[in-house]
């Protein structure tokens, strides 16, 4: 057995795949354990390693470091290249009702972490790996050790506090949804399966008696109007049609819009009478509305459409076809004729079957050709993320250039290339597993690494003075920011509560109170809220921690 023993503990770079192989295992099985339906997931691999680095298992520094590191890149560059098509749209419309609140609780979170720092004598970094904790986000505490090696000081002190205060993030945030809901939200604050806000489309129709638009053309209605919608059908004598952008409107035609939340009204004003059916059930059977025309996803994979603007495809005006809606990395999206096309993108068109036909051969809807991921763009987008995280910006009052590091520069050019790649004709598809492995391999070399570094001092820590009190700090930064945002967003903002544990769970990058959040509260605002907020809190954790240990440290 003595080749076993030193497989396990003679450094190498064979040890240290099976080392980092090993724990991750162990933490992904032990991770699926569910305690009062509550589990830490893929975080379990971080305290796994605590265990090992606890009973002296070890790797090279240099592979430590090595495997650490890339983990960490990989992790938030795939991120990034995931949240990005959806980054900045979430800044927009109903976004910033979720986005605002979502913003404080960073904020205020990180006013109180420095506060209680100064107060209770703990250091800046110590405390920054307490937030982190707290806040369940291990890409923040990446961001803080980077900055903190920048600056020449050690880096062990943040990774212990973190350990520590990790699980109480995981569980505080569960437990003031809990309290939340039964001291603060009323039968009215709960929302329903089909809430209108949960989509990102709304589709309505109208019979127009607005005698203003009446022999105007659809262009000239949207021009003038300066709203953004798109005109799928249009009932005239009994008979169904695509309206082109030069169709005429006529008095009494009937016609089904689709338009972002919120302009029903505006658009009724336009148009006319609004009819009661609801159009956005989830049950609706497009293909059985009418005997004339058919509704039909077709999937984006030819790689000349990449980048194309929507409008410049002239599909509607060349085959009579119509496309409303635009799924992309699980978003729906508004077909406006400015809109640009991605690799991946599901286009739901309407029209006759042999119109949809000649418009699937210039889409492609060719699923196999989707498999085969493009890795060029994703080593272009780790080059250029690191070389964005080494750019040194000089700030006024700190002595230390500003860098985004390891962690924050791949997460931006991630969101970038993600967002603007496909305008450079840039193909970044990934498939959903796809992304999801390349986060999941990413985060668990990561928490391996991180858990064996900080597992050899880790017992003795919690059992000092400091180790309680640390404890203590990261229950008030998890607690308090949470239940203070939630107050002001339930009766200031009148958000209602699924909307509200969606936003208080993206802000805290706390996907297990998101479980939580959905399997007790009814419809899919926890979800969609979540997505919307997600990548900008993440984003700002990453900077925020880095610019107040650089000012304050």
């Amino acid at each position: 057995m003595e080749w076993l023993r030193s497989l396990l503990t003679e450094h190498s770079a064979m040890q240290a795949v099976v080392v980092i192989s090993l724990i991750s295992t162990l933490g992904i099985g032990l991770g699926k354990i569910r305690l009062f339906g509550i589990s830490l997931g893929t975080a379990f691999i971080f305290f796994v390693g605590i265990l090992a680095g606890h009973f002296g298992l070890s790797l090279d520094p240099a592979m430590l470091t090595y495997a650490e590191s890339f983990g960490l890149i990989l992790f938030v560059y795939a991120l990034g290249l995931q949240v990005g098509p959806g980054f900045f749209s979430s800044l927009r419309s109903d976004g910033i009702r979720l986005v605002s609140p979502a913003i404080a609780v960073v904020l205020l979170g990180t006013l109180l972490a420095v506060g209680l720092s100064y107060a209770f004598g703990v250091s800046l970094p110590d405390m920054a790996g307490i937030l982190s904790g707290a806040t369940t986000n291990t890409p923040a505490l990446g961001a803080a050790q980077q900055t903190l090696l920048q600056m020449g000081q050690d880096t062990s002190g943040p990774a212990l506090s973190c350990a520590l205060t990790y699980p109480l993030g995981v569980v505080g945030v569960i437990l003031a949804l809990a309290v939340i809901r039964k001291l603060l939200v009323r039968p009215a604050d709960l929302p329903g399966p089909d809430a209108e806000h949960s989509k990102n489309v709304f589709i309505a129709s109208y019979r127009l008696t607005n005698p203003a638009v009446f022999g105007k053309s659809v262009h000239d209605i949207a021009v003038q109007s300066h709203q953004h919608f798109v005109i799928s059908r249009l009932w005239r004598d009994g008979r169904v049609s695509i309206p082109t952008s030069d169709k005429t409107l006529q008095e009494n035609d009937i016609i089904l819009v689709i338009m972002t939340p919120g302009e029903a009204e505006s658009l009724r004003l336009i148009f006319g009478e609004q009819e009661q059916k609801d159009w956005n059930t989830e049950n609706i059977d497009w293909n059985a509305v009418d005997s004339q025309l058919i509704s039909q996803r077709i999937l984006v994979t030819r790689p000349e459409i990449n980048g194309r603007k929507l409008a410049s495809l002239r599909l509607r005006n060349n085959y009579g076809i119509n496309i409303s809606r635009v799924y992309r990395s699980g978003v729906q999206l508004l077909a406006t004729p400015d809109l640009r096309l991605q690799l991946g993108d599901r286009l739901t068109v309407v029209g006759e079957q042999t119109a949809i036909r000649n418009v699937e051969k210039i889409l492609g809807n060719a699923v196999k050709s989707l498999n085969e991921p493009n890795l060029a763009a994703v080593f272009i987008g780790l080059i250029l993320g690191l070389t964005l995280g080494s750019i040194p910006v000089s700030l006024p009052g700190i002595s230390v250039p500003v860098k985004l590091g390891l962690a924050g520069g791949p997460i931006v050019v991630g969101i970038l290339i993600g967002t603007f790649g496909p305008r450079m004709h840039m193909i970044t598809y990934t498939t959903q597993s796809a992304n999801l492995m390349l986060r999941g391999l990413g985060l668990s070399m990561y928490l391996a690494c991180l858990g064996l570094d900080a597992g050899a001092h880790f017992f003795e820590t919690v059992m000092r003075p400091e180790g309680v009190l640390w404890l203590g700090l990261g229950f008030l930064l998890t607690v308090v920011p949470v239940a203070l945002v939630a107050l002001i967003s339930l009766r200031v903002q009148r958000l209602d509560f699924g909307s509200v544990a969606g936003l208080l769970c993206g802000s805290m990058a706390n996907p297990m109170a998101l479980n939580y959040a959905n399997d007790t509260i009814e419809g899919d605002n926890p979800s969609v809220s979540y997505a919307t907020v997600y990548p900008v809190c993440m984003f700002l954790r990453v900077i925020v921690i880095q610019v107040v240990l650089m000012l304050l440290a």
